[in-house]
Parts: structure tokens; sequence; C-alpha cells
């Protein structure tokens, strides 16, 4: 996919973190962002979704995670018209394997991915385990996505492994020392993703970079024509960018009424 069309627009979206046991909106945030959803079909030619749409999700062989009907529903209504719809996996749904792709139409990431959007580079992803030095955070990722331990884990009964995974992210939420919501833009020396996104335009150029997983709405000049631009979240911000073929812009979502 390389160009726009249609007067219609590209959105990207993170960190609505449905289902997670410490809010107790998830209802009202996932008929929300589906409000949301539906606002923007007509105008939507391809959707991002970056990372922690949900607070767990894993794939059992017959069995996913109760919930969400609302929200894939209206995805399928999505790809159903031919609208593409990217899932980045997240540090809380990182277990997306095929029923996302099969069931939804959806296009499954794992990684962080490069596209281009009529002659503008984009890089995107999610967002965790940027940083080299965090070596904690990057020996349990690689324990997550082991798939050996994935396929231990399938053991496990569903009742007893999804109560297990959503006690372990309330304790461990996101590592901002244990919170859901972001702290304060911490400088350029200290986000990690900003820095991260400054390495590598050292070494090749891209127009934007596109990020989630920081739960802060961000629009950062790197230089004078690229720039990082990270969603914020759905919990306290309800943002979104939105790349109309010329420029992107990162907005909020305020329902009429």
């Amino acid at each position: 996919m390389e160009k726009t069309g249609n007067g219609k627009c590209i959105y990207f979206l993170s960190d609505v973190h449905l289902g997670a046991s410490v809010l107790k909106d998830n209802r009202e945030r996932e008929q929300k962002v589906t409000a949301w959803l539906n606002s923007i079909r007509p105008h939507c030619s391809a959707l991002f979704l970056l990372g922690d749409i949900f607070d767990f999700w894993f794939e059992y062989k017959r069995v996913v995670p109760k919930g969400f009907v609302r929200f894939l529903a209206t995805i399928c209504d999505f790809t159903d018209a031919g609208i593409e719809v990217h899932f980045f996996t997240g540090n809380h749904d990182i277990w997306a394997f095929d029923y996302l792709q099969k069931e939804c139409g959806m296009i499954v990431h794992t990684h962080d991915e490069q596209f281009v959007f009529n002659d503008k580079k984009f890089y995107i992803g999610h967002g965790d385990g940027l940083d080299p030095k965090d070596k904690g955070y990057l020996f349990i990722k690689r324990i997550f996505h082991n798939s050996f331990l994935q396929h231990c884990f399938r053991w496990l009964h569903p009742d007893a492994g999804i109560a297990f995974a959503h006690k372990w992210s309330s304790h461990s939420r996101l590592k901002d020392n244990g919170k859901i919501e972001a702290d304060a833009y911490r400088g350029s020396d200290k986000e990690d993703i900003e820095q991260y996104c400054r390495q590598v335009l050292q070494k090749e150029y891209f127009d934007y970079f596109i990020f989630g997983h920081r739960h802060l709405p961000l629009d950062i000049n790197l230089t004078s024509s690229s720039r990082y631009i990270n969603t914020g979240d759905w919990i306290n911000h309800y943002t979104y960018a939105v790349f109309d073929g010329h420029q992107i812009s990162l907005e909020s979502y305020s329902p009429l009424g």
C-alpha cells in the first residue's frame, strides 16, 4: 500500500486497554472507541491499531478472551468493506496468532514496520522494548515471545490462565511505576521512544515515526522535516493520529452529545 486515494485518510490508534481489570469503565470506553470507528469509516482508507488495544489477549486453540464483541464486530465492518486494518501487537496483547486474521480480517504485525504513503516514509510500531539498557524488560519480552513457553501456557485452563494474566497485568502495569496513567513529558534525553527515533534517523530518513505505548500524546519535531508522533491512549486522552495524504495531525475525540 503506497497511496491514499479518493480524499480518504489513514488513522492511527493505540493503548485502549480494553478489559483492564484496574479500570471500571471498560464498557464505556469500548462504546466510545466503536463510536469513533463508525465516525471515521466513511473517510478511512486504512486503520492502524498500534498495540495494547486489549489489556490482555491470548488465543488458545479453541478459546479467545471473553468480551470485546462490539469492538471486534466494528473492525469486521471495516475489513468487510475492504478497508485494511493493521494490528500491531503491544506488550499487553502480544499473543495474537491467527484468530484476528482469520475471523476479523486484520493484518497482524509482531514487529515495527516501514510503509510509504504518498511518497512519505513512515516507521510504525507499538514502542515497547526500544531501550537496550532496559535488560529486565527485554528479558521478560523474550520470555513472552518464546514459542515453547506459549505452548506451555496453553495447557492452563483458560479460566486459570486468563485470571493469572490479568493479575500479572495489574501488578506490572506497563513498567511505568505501576501506573496505567502516563507521567508528563520527561525531556528529549529521557524519552526512550524519542531517543530511538533520533538514533534511527542517523542511519535512515523517515518523515514520520508513529508509536503508542507511552500513553501520552506527543508531536515532536526531530528535524525540520521529520516528526515523532505518539498516539496517546484511550484511558485519559482519547487521542489518535490521522494522515490526510499530505500531513499528519494528532487529534482528540469528543463525541457530540
